[in-house]
């Protein structure tokens, strides 16, 4: 399983800064966003997107009764997928499942509360994984996002194109599988061809995390700025109450009695240094816990701090 360690912010005009302290772990690039597909906005709000509340574990049947675009370089059907951006880091692992030597091979575009694309994972970042002892033969990639304040949703489409439809994938071959298990010398015979076909079937992972969060999603100054486009159905994924869809968040509420000056800097200090240091989800949560002790000055600070005017 991949999974990608880098952290990046999605400023105003959607251009892109990458955090100090932070480093990726492979040549991928999900800021990249220019290398996406480009995708008509209208398309986009006419998707049915499918509403998913961490934790949860979800398997969609790719065929020719889904929900489908043609968009370039795009064609068939494809997942719309919405996740609550107001619950923490998100760490979401996607697989597609081979079967009888067919697969789907996916693309994420990531995009924020305003249907804006904020990172791009390409097909090439879901690689071949073999089974184990609850899974089958996959193509699997572990993402993880950090919603900015001030959003109620990000999506998540995923899709095939006419480029990955020409290529294939290579599983292992189950008698090295059996030899691997039985502790026997490794045969040497060929590994199957996986054909990548635009039906399929695949197994989406969410969970949320407080500690680890790795890309920022969405506008961090536009909390105020302009309404968030509300898409699809904002019915609940599951049985318990979710928060209502497509409003924006607003700020902690501060309590009535001010902040005492030198709790107000002792919080202060901290949100830079964590800012400075590149935890944004540190800095993000000792906001958090300064407003609601009654700070006016957290939120000032923190945007400054990550803007590097801190």
């Amino acid at each position: 399983m991949k999974k990608h360690l880098l952290a990046l912010c999605l400023f105003p005009a959607l251009s892109f800064t990458v955090l100090p302290a932070f480093a990726a772990s492979t040549s991928l690039n999900p800021q990249n966003v220019a290398t996406a597909p480009a995708i008509a906005p209208e398309k986009l709000q006419r998707l049915s997107w499918l509403p998913l509340a961490p934790p949860v574990s979800q398997d969609i049947v790719l065929n020719n009764s889904s929900v489908s675009l043609n968009e370039g370089d795009i064609s068939g059907p494809v997942a719309a997928i919405a996740l609550p951006a107001d619950q923490g880091s998100l760490e979401v692992t996607l697989a597609s499942i081979m079967k009888d030597q067919r697969v789907y091979a996916p693309n994420v575009l990531v995009l924020d509360s305003q249907l804006q694309p904020a990172a791009f994972f390409p097909s090439s970042y879901f690689t071949y994984q073999k089974p184990g002892i609850v899974a089958t033969n996959r193509l699997e990639g572990t993402m993880k996002l950090t919603p900015v304040l001030g959003q109620k949703q990000i999506y998540l489409l995923i899709y095939t194109t006419t480029r990955d439809l020409a290529q294939t994938s290579t599983m292992i071959n189950p008698a090295k599988l059996y030899a691997e298990g039985a502790s026997n010398a490794i045969p040497d015979v060929p590994d199957p061809v996986v054909q990548h076909i635009n039906t399929g079937t695949l197994s989406l992972k969410v969970k949320s995390e407080q500690n680890s969060g790795n890309i920022m999603i969405g506008k961090l100054f536009g909390s105020g700025e302009s309404k968030p486009v509300v898409v699809g159905s904002t019915s609940a994924a599951t049985a318990s109450a979710q928060p209502t869809v497509g409003m924006t968040a607003p700020a902690p509420a501060a309590k009535s009695e001010p902040m005492l000056n030198d709790t107000e800097k002792y919080f202060n200090d901290g949100i830079r240094k964590a800012a400075k240091a590149g935890d944004i989800d540190k800095a993000l949560k000792l906001m958090n816990e300064a407003e609601r002790l009654g700070s006016t000055s957290a939120r000032a600070t923190f945007i400054s701090s990550v803007k590097g005017k801190g």
